[in-house]
This record gives structure tokens, C-alpha cells and sequence, in this order.
């Protein structure tokens, strides 16, 4: 028998450490990652810079990748990103 999955399952493609880095620097290297990757794709990020939640928001409003989900916990930020079909340049 099949197992159920939850709506909360996210399956991930590509996944990029952050941590550590600070404004811009998690945008620039996520912007490198979702460049290779295939349409439809997700992407999950960890950072730990405070204005990547701003950051992220708006970069993928600007492209049209879908910011998924945002997760917070202490310190660490993970951000669950799919790649858009045709993503506008920035």
C-alpha cells in the first residue's frame, strides 16, 4: 500500500547552504543555483541573515519563482523555492 503524504511534504530538488552569509550574498547565490535548475523544480535554502526573509520575498516577486514556504526557527531561516517555467531577469 501506497504511503499517504501529507500536504506539508515538500519534495526537494537542490538544496543550498547559506549560513553565515549576509545581504546579498544568500539572493546572489540562490539566483546561481535556480539558473540550473529545471522549471517546476524546489530549491531549499538555509540562511541565517535576518533580512533574508525581505530579501527572498522580493526576489522571487520580482522573477515569479514561488516562495513555497518559509520556515523559522532561532537563528535559521529555510526557504522552500520553485523554479519558475520563464523567470523574469533581474
Amino acid at each position: 500500500m501506497p504511503q499517504a503524504q501529507s500536504e506539508m511534504q515538500i519534495k526537494i530538488d537542490e538544496t543550498l547552504d547559506a549560513k553565515g552569509l549576509n545581504c546579498p550574498l544568500p539572493v546572489l547565490k540562490t539566483k546561481v543555483v535556480l539558473n540550473k535548475m529545471r522549471p517546476g523544480q524546489v530549491l531549499h535554502v538555509e540562511a541565517t541573515d535576518p533580512h533574508a526573509v525581505i530579501d527572498f520575498e522580493a526576489y522571487c516577486a520580482r522573477t515569479e519563482h514561488e516562495l513555497i514556504k518559509i520556515v523559522k526557527s532561532k537563528d535559521l531561516f529555510e526557504f522552500y523555492i520553485r523554479r519558475a517555467e520563464h523567470p523574469k531577469k533581474i
